[in-house]
């Protein structure tokens, strides 16, 4: 049931999704933000959810079934595991993915993708992509990975859409602007394909340290931040038909 206050909120900050067809024509890349046991599987860890969670089971099914036509159509496919050593926290949040630890894999539904060719599997210890995929020479995988493809266009999903997603969203934008990602242009994010976690208000007043964290609320944020920072949000994605010879 959808509150009075995530109405309120839509009605102030409306979103305007649109349905993306992906064209042959282009070179799409397909990033998966942290779709990982440690935020996605229940029990597995200090940032996972503690039942089941509609809204984070609807986000890993999407992202499968998007994974599994990049991957027949042999498309670039780049998947971010949130990776943390011991001795690094990474406040506010309590220790969380621990490299080494399954709650740094993949969840069961991904992890196909680790035998496909075309997937580059990144591990990070920040929240930002982008950032975590700078090595100590100075390169960095993600730049690398779209000059290599020529990619044109990437398609975005995982999890959280209000922070990892999104810091990951406006670097990459930011990036672009610069110049720094030729021949990158557009930066879609799949609203289905996306998802946060939940604390509501009451949970957070009684939970040292928490801060309250409403999902469908901060979901909707993440989602209008990264159109104003310039992605495009997309409410369906779908394929363009093969051309007939």
């Amino acid at each position: 049931m959808v509150s009075p206050t995530v109405d309120l909120l839509k009605s102030e900050i409306p979103l305007e999704q649109e349905s993306v067809v992906l064209s042959e024509d282009v070179v799409t890349g397909l990033v998966l933000v942290d779709i990982i046991n440690g935020f996605c599987t229940v029990g597995a860890g200090n940032l996972a959810p503690r039942e089941a969670n509609s809204q984070i089971s609807g986000m890993i099914n999407e992202s499968e079934r998007l994974a599994r036509l990049f991957c027949e159509k042999k498309w670039p496919v780049m998947a971010f595991l949130d990776s943390h050593h011991p001795d690094k926290p990474e406040e506010p949040y309590p220790p969380h993915c621990i490299a080494g630890t399954d709650e740094s894999n993949l969840v069961p539904a991904l992890r196909w993708l680790e035998n496909e060719a075309n997937v580059t599997i990144r591990r990070k210890d920040c929240f930002d992509g982008y950032l975590g995929s700078t090595e100590n020479d100075g390169s960095n995988v993600f730049v690398d990975w779209v000059k290599k493809n020529q990619i044109k266009a990437i398609l975005v999903v995982g999890i959280c859409t209000d922070i990892c997603v999104l810091d990951f969203v406006c670097s990459t934008l930011s990036a672009r602007n610069l110049g720094f990602l030729t021949p990158l242009e557009h930066v879609v994010v799949y609203s289905r394909g996306c998802a946060t976690f939940d604390v509501p208000i009451h949970v957070a007043r009684n939970t040292k340290g928490a801060l309250a964290h409403p999902q469908e609320f901060m979901h909707h944020v993440g989602l209008y931040m990264a159109k104003e920072r310039g992605a495009k949000i997309a409410s369906e994605v779908s394929f363009e038909a093969p051309k007939k010879p």
